[in-house]
């Protein structure tokens, strides 16, 4: 199995054929992270792919508890690989809300932002790591519609999105489901610019 390393970190990687191979929206998204991780904090990765983001943030940040979801089977046992505690469901659906032990001080999501046509779909699981539906926004928008019932009071959310996606829109959506909203991650890529976007729940 291929590695990378990353931040003092190591990270096995799945097939690329299979698994979403770690790119600068995965670098951007753990950057972010890092700077808002601390020791105690109980964190959630929603589409965890590989695990990347994950291990960074375990290796790096002492005294933090991570739990991780993924709906693809590949990335799910990569991320099992990487010694992620990971359950394999979309997106929320295989955590009780409103429950302790479900309740996070930091929840993160890299999403599929592209907007894609049914011409553009990419063949078998990978296509949940690149399929952000017509707007580019709809598991994001299905992400948001949830994640208030994970979240511990003052609980924060990270997501990765792309200038493509619309942040107006993402930002409105954040601040009528009460969150704080605040760009804490830019970066430019060829003909896009990627965003982390963070709530904090007011």
């Amino acid at each position: 199995m291929v590695e990378i390393e990353y931040k003092n970190t190591r990270v096995k990687l799945g097939a690329t054929d299979l698994v979403y191979e770690p790119a600068e929206d995965s670098f951007l998204l753990a950057d972010a992270a890092l700077e808002e991780a601390e020791p105690g904090m109980h964190i959630l990765e929603i589409g965890a792919g590989s695990g990347f983001v994950s291990t960074v943030l375990r290796t790096n940040v002492k005294g933090i508890r991570v739990l991780a979801t993924e709906i693809n089977p590949h990335a799910a046992s990569c991320a099992k690989a990487n010694d992620v505690e990971v359950i394999r469901t979309d997106l929320f659906r295989g955590l009780k809300p409103e429950n302790r032990k479900t309740s996070f001080d930091l929840i993160l999501f890299n999403p599929p932002y592209l907007p894609t046509s049914e011409e553009e779909k990419v063949p078998g699981w990978l296509n949940y790591a690149f399929d952000g539906g017509a707007s580019g926004r709809e598991t994001l928008d299905r992400f948001l519609d949830e994640v208030r019932n994970y979240l511990s009071p003052g609980g924060k959310i990270m997501v990765l999105i792309s200038s493509i996606t619309g942040l107006e829109a993402v930002k409105e959506k954040m601040e009528k489901l009460g969150f704080e909203v605040d760009v804490v991650g830019r970066k430019k890529v060829s003909f896009e610019e990627l965003m982390v976007v963070r709530g904090e729940l007011l």
